[in-house]
């Protein structure tokens, strides 16, 4: 592949990730209410009939989502999350600027990739705590089945390939830096 389709390919990436971290940023402060009215559709569905604004369900949500331990717990896993991912993103965009500005084998991009690890591997770690958990308060293994149990193996993997792509342009990093001083 040559340097322009790298070129274009990392610009298509940088916007579609611009984009990504947009929207995740859109999103966190709506997910507190979403998970309010997710657990009270009934309530829900009464006070839309009433015709009130997007702004007071909001708001309403809000508030309320902190009253009870189920709903607390849940959005304060996806606001952790939404965090953890929105800095995986921007570290990627990072990356994707030293590929553009054509300095890819430095060793920033190692660091942003080893903070993406982290990020990464926070992420699988609330996971697991809300797993298992759940797992001991519902004394049931249908914990085991959802989305949290899917988010463990996806971030674990997710963070492992972050850190060998770190190690992979640190060497690169290193092996360029000799290069230079030999010519």
């Amino acid at each position: 592949m040559g340097s322009a389709a790298v070129r274009k390919t990392a610009v298509v990436l940088d916007i579609l990730v611009l984009i990504t971290f947009v929207c995740n940023l859109t999103a966190l402060p709506l997910a507190p209410a979403l998970v309010y009215w997710r657990y009270n559709p009934t309530f829900f569905a009464a006070k839309q009939s009433l015709g009130a604004s997007p702004l007071s369900f909001w708001l309403e949500g809000l508030s309320k989502v902190w009253s009870e331990p189920r709903t607390a717990a849940l959005a304060l896993f996806l606001l952790f999350s939404g965090v953890c991912t929105a800095v995986i993103l921007w570290q990627a965009r990072r990356v994707l600027k030293t590929i553009l500005r054509g300095r890819p084998f430095s060793a920033e991009n190692a660091a942003s990739l080893n903070r993406a690890a982290v990020c990464a591997f926070l992420i699988a770690a609330a996971a697991l705590v809300r797993v298992v958990v759940s797992v001991r308060l519902y004394r049931s293994v249908r914990p085991l089945l959802n989305y949290n149990a899917l988010f463990i193996a996806v971030f674990s993997i997710a963070g492992l390939l972050c850190l060998v792509m770190a190690a992979l342009f640190r060497q690169a990093a290193e092996l360029k830096a000799e290069n230079d001083l030999i010519i």
